[in-house]
């Protein structure tokens, strides 16, 4: 298994143990969460941490599955079930994981 893509399964495992700070600790100061493409959600490595705490204490049983991975150069894919809560019905989850060195500088999510 690549580093990098171990790297984004831990980050996963941070994310489902709702540990915002563990989960920023493996990105970049200047990293960002943003929707493919697109807008960013989270900007910096405070404002992931924030948004996470935010969105952990709005859905607290909220959780991801990984369901498929691939590595490729400085990039690991992750395509997750998500789900917010025990009865709500999961949505899948395609992101993109780019890396500045061994830290994550930006995940991408296509929905």
């Amino acid at each position: 298994m690549s580093v990098r893509l171990a790297t984004a399964q831990q980050m996963i495992a941070y994310y489902n143990a709702q540990d915002a700070d563990a989960y920023v600790s493996l990105m970049t100061d200047d990293a960002a969460e943003a929707v493919y493409r697109g807008v960013v959600v989270r900007d910096g490595k405070e404002g992931v941490r924030s948004g996470l705490k935010v969105m952990f204490a709005e859905f607290p049983e909220n959780r991801a599955e990984i369901v498929a991975c691939y590595a490729l150069g400085d990039y690991a894919v992750l395509y997750e079930k998500v789900y917010r809560s025990a009865s709500s019905e999961p949505f899948d989850v395609m992101s993109i994981y780019s890396f500045e060195g061994d830290k994550v500088s930006r995940v991408e999510f296509v929905r």
